[in-house]
């Protein structure tokens, strides 16, 4: 019996991993789409006159086992993937595609809605049923519902399309970078590295079967050899090759992608009468268009950039006293930042890293929220896991209702994608009486213990961790009655605030206090690392900033305008950084081609939504810091107003109804000491 397709019966409704085939999938997939297709039919055909009910919430609901099918397959897919499921995916992406046009396009069934839609103001709906049937309304005039059969067939065509490249974009630059290693013979190359570093690489070689060392281009590899490596061939080597990612002559060069879905995203924009896809997307956030995106960006360049040129002056001045380079090149950045910052502050990773047992921070991040949040989690060996690394909990409130299953996954492996995410196996919604609790995970790629040490963390590890455990509280704490509501369902320049927030407390003694202690003597860290982790926290701010804005800049490029002249990608990438670029051109390197964000993530034209989300967290952090940064009544407000809500309401409602005024950029000019 296909697991997949009947109740899991498991504590909790959890996923049964281990008895789920990859043969369960495509049957399953192909069951669940005819079921969805089946609850449609029902709500279009039913005699009754629409009604909010009998339509919309009917909706909200339709498809609950399809959701849970495909939450469970691409989770795997992005943290646990093989041959097998990238060919599954392949597949089922085109019919996924074709069922959500086949409802957004179902004009029986948006003549219902249009029906209710029509008479809203007199139906006496709460804030969240409003909310339902006016976002419901605009998807499916968003997605084509107004257009004559003979467009809406063009509109399937081109989503059918996008589907499938994006998955094959995402695939070419997880197979570079698996396929790339270097391999490292003489010691001397190794000069600088941390003895965790030098381990690490030598565990991956004899796990090959082989001599020396072996570098990657996964993080816990990658960032360590970039930021401490002496040997600048080495570190050009290396980020030569990570600048390559499905930018070389092999069959995962993704450029001819990039155009092609950039071209079908503006075709698509254009079709449902949009001037750009980043004027079809911007509809849907705060920021509302492109120009007042753009105007963002550029008014925090202005502020930043002479900064960033001060910044980078003083730091290319530092390496040629120090090792005679006469122009700084892009591999030369994290290293002497590093030394700078250690001359600076006397403060580097390697001296904090011992502080930052994972163990320690990850139950840091649990105590934080039970002084902020009431929640309580306990490790649970009951809850089946999809890999033996994978760790999970229940997560109770005070009284011992659950409130969610937690599932942390913390270490590289072969078939796991880069980068951080946190992502939910189950959404959180009310129905007949019963308040469904979420199944929410965060993955990372942290350095994995070796045979004499714990995995420790850099301290941009322990913000990573923190910022993924920021979206999974968003998710933990909805509260909501519609799954399409429910937790991170909210505006994409607004889903960033719950996870960025969380990042501020890491600067905090209070909540350092917690967890940031020696793993072998137990110390707490002294107060003076503490101070100076406050401190360094704006070196190089200015810097960083244009790198964000870049990328911002970037997206909005390629979004924000036809790109139907754009005949050569790296071409096009040059004049939109020119505002913003810093060091030399890498000729044989580009960004595009491996910007998953953009081009097989949610960010298409929100990449600027980190830099909008950190003035929302900025000024929501100097809130707490007014009044103290377990301030229970703050964090009640948090909880309540922003965490809870989901999408319920329009975010600066909700941002309005927690600060009492909207979000002012100050304090976040003031953290990054760009201002006084």
């Amino acid at each position: 019996m296909n697991m997949l397709l009947k109740a899991f019966n498991t504590p909790h409704d959890a996923a049964p991993f281990s008895k789920i085939t990859n043969a369960d999938y495509v049957p399953a997939f192909e069951a669940a789409i005819a079921e969805t297709r089946a609850e449609i039919d029902q709500i279009v055909n039913q005699q009754e006159a629409a009604s909010f009910d009998n339509t919309l919430a009917a909706m909200a609901f339709a498809g609950m086992r399809l959701d849970r099918i495909s939450n469970l397959f691409f989770n795997l897919h992005s943290a646990e993937t093989n041959d097998e499921l990238d060919k599954i995916a392949q597949e089922v992406a085109p019919k996924l595609s074709k069922l959500s046009n086949d409802i957004t396009l179902n004009f029986a069934l948006f003549e219902r809605v249009k029906a209710v839609y029509d008479q809203k103001d007199s139906l006496g709906l709460s804030e969240e049923q409003q909310t339902l049937l006016a976002k419901t309304y605009k998807d499916f005039v968003r997605n084509g519902a107004l257009l004559p059969e003979d467009k809406k067939q063009t509109l399937r065509e081109i989503d059918e399309q996008l589907s499938l490249l994006k998955l094959s974009y995402g695939e070419h630059v997880l197979a570079d970078s698996n396929a790339y290693q270097m391999h490292i013979m003489d010691p001397q190359d190794l000069e600088g590295l941390p003895e965790g570093a030098i381990e690490a690489a030598k565990e991956l070689a004899q796990e090959e079967e082989k001599e020396g060392w072996i570098f990657t281009l996964d993080y816990p590899s990658y960032i360590p050899f970039m930021t401490y490596a002496k040997s600048r061939e080495r570190r050009k080597e290396l980020a030569i090759a990570a600048g390559k990612k499905a930018y070389q002559a092999n069959e995962n060069n993704n450029e001819s992608l990039v155009l092609k879905i950039v071209n079908l995203r503006h075709q698509r924009a254009n079709l449902l009468g949009y001037a750009s896809h980043a004027h079809f997307v911007l509809e849907e956030r705060m920021a509302q268009d492109p120009q007042t995106v753009l105007k963002f960006l550029n008014d925090l360049l202005a502020k930043a950039k002479p900064a960033a040129d001060k910044e980078f002056a003083e730091l290319a001045a530092y390496a040629k006293e120090l090792d005679q380079i006469e122009q700084l090149e892009k591999w030369d950045g994290s290293y002497y930042s590093e030394k700078l910052k250690q001359l600076k502050f006397n403060l580097d990773d390697e001296k904090l890293k011992p502080y930052f047992q994972l163990e320690n921070v990850l139950q840091g991040a649990f105590d934080i929220a039970h002084k902020l949040y009431d929640l309580n989690f306990k490790e649970v060996g009951t809850i089946d896991k999809y890999h033996e690394d994978v760790q999970t909990f229940e997560v109770r409130d005070n009284h011992g209702g659950l409130v969610a299953i937690f599932y942390a996954d913390f270490f590289p492996r072969k078939g796991k994608r880069n980068g951080a995410w946190m992502t939910s196996f189950k959404s959180q919604y009310r129905k007949d009486g019963q308040d469904e609790r979420p199944h929410v995970s965060i993955v990372c790629n942290f350095t994995k213990p070796t045979a004499s040490k714990p995995s420790l963390l850099t301290f941009n590890e322990v913000l990573t961790l923190f910022h993924e455990f920021g979206h999974a509280l968003h998710g933990m704490l909805a509260d909501t009655t519609y799954p399409n509501l429910s937790g991170t369902s909210v505006f994409w320049d607004f889903v960033e605030l719950p996870s960025q927030i969380m990042e501020n407390w890491c600067y905090e003694e209070e909540a350092l206090a917690l967890f940031a202690k020696h793993y072998q003597s137990g110390e707490n860290i002294p107060m003076e690392y503490v101070e100076k982790i406050k401190e360094s926290a704006a070196f190089l701010e200015g810097l960083a900033t244009v790198r964000q804005l870049s990328f911002g800049l970037l997206d909005m490029g390629w979004h924000g305008q036809d790109p139907s002249h754009i005949q050569e990608l790296k071409k096009f990438e040059l004049a939109q950084f020119a505002s913003t670029s810093m060091y030399p051109d890498v000729a044989d390197n580009a960004m595009s081609p491996s910007f998953s964000h953009i081009f097989n993530g949610g960010y298409s034209s929100g990449y600027y939504s980190y830099k909008w989300a950190e003035v929302l967290d900025a000024d929501a952090f100097s809130y707490f810091q007014e009044k103290g940064i377990f301030n229970k009544e703050v964090a009640t407000k948090f909880k309540e107003n922003i965490l809870a809500k989901g999408g319920t309401a329009h975010p600066m409602k909700l941002y309005k109804q927690f600060r009492g005024q909207e979000p002012q950029v100050e304090p976040l000019l003031k953290r990054a000491g760009l201002i006084d």
